[in-house]
């Protein structure tokens, strides 16, 4: 089944005004109707909570409403609606196939409508190699727009991690990395990403997302990113940082939309050829290393209120650049 990953990600929020201005800032572009696109047509589709067209509330503090899987073809919705309908209820209307995982996560599976992007990675210049960019070619241009470009990933909170797991099994998703005893990253069959749906399992209280992603054009990207966020006053929660299953540059926040939300970018590509790993979860698994955000600093002569030896300012000091400080 050639499904390629998530087209969307659609909530019932409480605060339409606060969501819809945070994913403004977060970089997505509102083209109406509570839809917020990356680059390439990828979105999160907000609306509130009570909203008659959205499937039903999971019960839990989770807002998210439902996952929109994007396809290659008529022919994989064919396949998935044969496999479905073995077991659940499935409708099919205006192209789009619904049905409910065992879960209880709301599921569409549609033709994507991803729109192909033609756009320059980061490059990097390093001894040994060929240089990627030439003579007076700044890889930091002060206009680099660092925007989203394509939804990545979900995460879930979820009671049952192996049931839900041989769910997305049938629908052809593969395991490519495992955190024991927590759950796996799956891959479906129309991309080579490391993961885009990853879950953990949880009381079942706390079922729902815990988080989304978008992939950015390189690791400044993120950083660029997430810096004019927490510039903009949103509170960082993880990161930034660089995973090791996957190995995606991270930077996670707080949202109000009930999750938290990630830029990333440099994942890991698999095909059928690749051993999934296994590991405890932990900090060290969890990521490479990990960075804490501060306000901008410079040298800039000793610090405040120290004194000046007779040799001048110790190595290194200076003093922050900025009005505030920001939780990392």
């Amino acid at each position: 089944m050639n499904i390629i990953g998530p087209d969307a990600l659609i909530f019932g929020v409480d605060d339409l005004a606060a969501c819809g201005q945070y994913l403004s800032d977060y970089g997505l572009k509102h083209v109406g109707d509570g839809r917020y696109e990356a680059l390439d047509g990828t979105a999160v589709v907000i609306k509130p909570k009570d909203d008659a067209s959205l499937p039903p509330a999971m019960g839990t503090a989770s807002m998210l409403r439902e996952t929109v899987y994007g396809v290659a073809d008529v022919a994989t919705l064919d396949a998935i609606e044969a496999e479905l309908r073995r077991d659940r209820e499935v409708s099919r209307r205006d192209g789009v196939l619904r049905a409910v995982d065992d879960m209880g996560f709301a599921l569409a599976f549609q033709v994507t409508v991803r729109r192909p992007l033609s756009l320059p990675a980061e490059t990097v210049n390093a001894p040994g190699a060929a240089p990627q960019r030439g003579p007076n070619q700044l890889a930091f241009p002060p206009d680099l727009p660092a925007l989203p470009r394509t939804l990545s990933h979900v995460v879930y909170f979820v009671p049952d991690s192996a049931k839900a797991e041989a769910f997305y099994t049938r629908l052809g998703f593969v395991c490519t990395d495992r955190f024991t005893g927590v759950g796996p990253f799956l891959r479906p069959a129309g991309t080579p990403d490391h993961h885009t749906l990853f879950m953990i399992q949880t009381p079942p209280f706390m079922k729902g997302c815990e988080h989304f992603t978008f992939h950015m054009g390189g690791p400044t990207e993120v950083l660029l990113a997430g810096t004019r966020f927490v510039e903009k006053g949103y509170q960082s929660f993880w990161g930034p940082g660089r995973h090791r299953f996957g190995s995606n540059w991270f930077w996670y926040f707080n949202s109000p939309l009930g999750c938290h939300v990630e830029y990333d970018a440099d994942m890991d590509l698999h095909d059928d050829a690749w051993a999934a790993r296994e590991a405890p979860m932990g900090a060290d698994a969890s990521q490479l290393f990990l960075f804490q955000h501060r306000e901008k600093w410079a040298p800039s002569g000793p610090p405040p209120g120290g004194p000046v030896g007779k040799d001048g300012p110790p190595p290194g000091a200076g003093k922050p650049q900025g009005d505030k400080p920001h939780a990392a």
